[in-house]
């Protein structure tokens, strides 16, 4: 999906390279930022995003906070949560917040880049009717969540 812009924010450097690299060699506009405060920043100031991609954990504020940010600045842009601390606390947290997705790393990085154009296909304006919220999923093994 050409175009789309996803706004990718995480404080681990090596992941943010990562998916910059796989996500622009796939024609994606992508910016990053390594926290919270950036990333609310970039939203209020820069041109609208189709999807947001975050961590749960970061330095500062964590991510599910930055959900509710992103909400009052952004209503309708997708957001898809990463962790690599699942927990069924966290996933039902982000439920309630809803999240387009909610991916467990180590990820599969052509899944995830499904997951992001599946958000921001759901967010575009010529999706057609289909206004049908998107479930968080839990195909990434859940059992991997801890209690």
């Amino acid at each position: 999906m050409e175009n789309t812009r996803v706004l990718i924010v995480d404080d681990e450097l090596l992941i943010r390279d990562l998916l910059y690299d796989f996500f622009t060699s796939r024609d994606l506009d992508v910016t990053t930022c390594n926290d919270a405060h950036d990333a609310l920043k970039m939203l209020e100031e820069a041109p609208r995003f189709d999807v947001v991609l975050t961590d749960i954990r970061m330095e500062g504020e964590d991510g599910l906070s930055l959900v509710d940010k992103i909400r009052d600045v952004c209503p309708t842009v997708p957001v898809v949560i990463m962790t690599g601390y699942p927990s069924v606390e966290t996933a039902v947290e982000a439920l309630r917040k809803r999240v387009f997705d909610y991916v467990i790393k180590p990820f599969n990085i052509n899944r995830l880049f499904n997951t992001v154009i599946a958000a921001a296909q759901e967010n575009s304006p010529d999706r057609g009717t289909n206004n049908k919220q998107h479930d968080v999923r839990t195909e990434y093994a859940s059992e991997n969540f801890s209690s």
